[in-house]
C-alpha cells in the first residue's frame, strides 16, 4: 500500500475509485465500503484510493471535543493494508481546508488531483463547508465532471448497524464482545513495554507496563481484561489490568500485563496488546496479601474463558 500525507502528495497514471471518510476503527460497517471499493479496481484499469483525515475533523472543529479515537494512525494503516488498499491518501485537517465549498472540493480534489472515475460512498454522507452537501448534490457534481457515484444504501448499511460511536460507547462500557463484534476484530492497544515499579515481580506476579504515546487513543473502563500478544512470532496470553493501583496508593493511570508462561525479558519492546474479555472493574483491596488473592482468581477466570475458546 502506498501511502500519501498530503492530497497534493498524490500522483498515478491512472484513474480512481475512491472512497472517503475518518474509518476510525475500520469496522464492520466500513469493510462494507472498502471491499466494495477493492471489487471495484480487481481488473486494474483503475487505482482505489482511501481518502482520510488527521486529526479527526472534531478535534478541529468542536472547541471542547474529548473525542477519543479507537486506531492511531499507525493502527489505521495497518488495519487498511490488511483489507488491500492499494492508496492511502491521510490529509491534514484544518480549519482552511474545513471552508472549502463542496464543488471546490470536487473539482480541485476529487476531479483535479485524484482524476476519479469513481466515488463508493455511503448514503449518509455529507460533506463539504458546514457539511451542507449531501449524496444528491455528489451525484450532481458526478454529471457536470463525469466521474460515477456509486452509493452504498441505506439496507446494506442498516444490515450492519454499526458506528464508531456505538464501539466506543461498548468500550468504555467493558462490553468487550460487542466492541469486538462491531469492529471484526479484538481491540488492540500498541505501545512500548516500559519499565514500572516491580511491585508485581515483588508479588509473585511480574507484569509488562505498557506505555502507549498516542493520548488520542481510546482506553477502555478500567478493570481486568484476558488479552493476547505476539511476542517474537509467538502467542501468549495474560491478563491485563487497566487502573491507578489504588491498594498501592497508585495516582497515574497505568496498564500493566501479567503474560501466562511468559518470562523474558521485553522492555523498550513495542507490541499490540488485543483485549478478549472483561473480567471485572478495578478494586482497592485492604492488604496487598487480598490482592495477590483477587489476581490468582483472575488468572484462573482468564485461564477458563480461554478453555472454552479452544472447544
Amino acid at each position: 500500500m502506498k501511502i500519501f500525507h498530503s492530497i497534493n502528495d498524490f500522483h498515478s497514471s491512472k484513474k480512481t475509485i475512491l472512497t472517503l471518510g475518518t474509518f476510525d476503527g475500520v469496522h464492520i460497517g466500513h469493510k462494507k465500503i472498502l471491499e466494495r471499493l477493492i471489487q471495484n479496481t480487481q481488473n486494474k484499469e483503475y487505482e482505489s484510493l482511501v481518502l482520510t483525515f488527521f486529526p479527526h475533523p472534531r478535534m478541529v472543529l468542536q472547541e471542547k471535543s474529548e473525542i477519543k479515537l479507537l486506531n492511531t494512525i499507525s493502527e489505521k494503516i495497518d488495519l487498511l493494508e490488511k483489507i488491500g488498499i492499494e492508496n492511502l491518501v491521510i490529509h491534514p485537517f484544518d480549519e482552511n481546508f474545513s471552508r472549502l465549498t463542496a464543488e471546490e472540493f470536487v473539482k480541485k480534489v476529487l476531479v483535479d488531483q485524484f482524476h476519479i472515475h469513481k466515488i463508493i460512498i455511503g448514503y449518509d454522507h455529507r460533506f463539504g463547508r458546514n457539511r451542507t452537501a449531501n449524496i444528491d448534490d455528489l451525484i450532481t457534481f458526478g454529471k457536470k465532471y463525469g466521474f460515477e457515484v456509486e452509493q452504498i444504501s441505506v439496507q446494506e448499511i442498516d444490515a450492519i448497524s454499526v458506528s464508531s460511536t456505538k464501539v466506543r460507547k461498548a468500550l468504555t462500557e467493558g462490553k468487550m464482545a460487542l466492541a469486538n463484534e462491531y469492529l471484526g476484530y479484538d481491540y488492540f492497544l500498541t505501545g512500548t513495554i516500559v519499565e514500572g515499579k516491580r511491585l508485581g515481580r515483588t508479588i509473585g506476579f511480574p507484569t509488562a507496563n505498557l506505555k502507549i504515546e498516542e493520548d488520542y487513543k481510546l482506553i477502555p473502563l478500567k478493570g481486568v481484561y484476558v488479552v493476547k500478544s505476539i511476542i517474537n512470532n509467538e502467542t501468549y496470553f495474560g491478563i491485563m489490568n487497566i487502573g491507578n493501583n489504588p491498594t498501592v496508593g497508585g495516582e497515574h493511570l497505568s496498564i500493566e500485563i501479567h503474560f501466562l508462561d511468559f518470562n523474558s525479558n521485553i522492555y523498550n519492546q513495542k507490541i499490540a496488546v488485543s483485549i478478549l474479555h472483561y473480567i471485572r472493574p478495578e478494586q482497592k483491596f485492604d492488604s496487598v496479601e487480598l490482592l495477590k488473592k483477587q489476581i490468582e482468581k483472575d488468572k484462573n477466570s482468564a485461564i477458563a474463558y480461554l478453555k472454552k475458546l479452544s472447544v
